[in-house]
């Protein structure tokens, strides 16, 4: 049986299922809790996955500045696990912040088999910029921080925009 899977922008009435999604991960501490005017308020940073027209999976990229963007609240419903969802999601984050023109993405934790499969390596968190931790100051784990840091160079300087989110489709046979 043959699956498709497809990453795009989140729109304003996916609001419900991102919500739902990050909701149980974000209830045993795996993300920071979002509610749903945070999620409206970010909704241009979200790119969410659609696996055989419904919705598998969620991924925000916030950019700090031409140098550095985060991946955060990456999150796939256990039931799509392991059908190459999270990895398209962070594919997307990556290629839509390359199009951006920012030179290099980071993630914090707990899965750093994940991210070092995609080409991310583990760097010390006290590597990044302070203004990455004005959200974890909400964490429950912020005096006790036991997530790991990693980073992907997507290029060496910042490079020229190219165009808006495409479209990223594939066929899971």
């Amino acid at each position: 049986m043959s699956h498709t899977v497809r990453i795009r922008s989140a729109a304003a009435g996916d609001v419900d299922a991102i919500l739902s999604l990050l909701k149980p991960f974000a209830e045993k501490n795996i993300i920071l809790e979002r509610d749903k005017d945070n999620i409206f308020q970010h909704l241009q940073e979200f790119l969410v996955a659609e696996y055989d027209d419904r919705l598998a999976g969620v991924v925000c990229v916030h950019i700090y500045g031409e140098k550095l963007a985060e991946v955060r609240s990456l999150v796939v419903d256990p039931a799509y696990q392991k059908h190459g969802v999270g990895r398209l999601l962070v594919e997307g984050c990556e290629k839509w912040a390359k199009g951006l023109g920012v030179a290099k993405l980071f993630a914090l934790t707990y899965v750093t088999g994940f991210f070092l499969k995609l080409g991310y390596r583990i760097v010390s968190k006290e590597s990044l910029p302070h203004k990455v931790w004005t959200v974890c100051v909400h964490c429950a784990r912020f005096a006790d921080c036991d997530e790991i840091a990693v980073e992907k160079m997507l290029a060496d300087t910042p490079i020229r925009p190219v165009a808006v989110m495409p479209i990223i489709e594939i066929d899971d046979a």
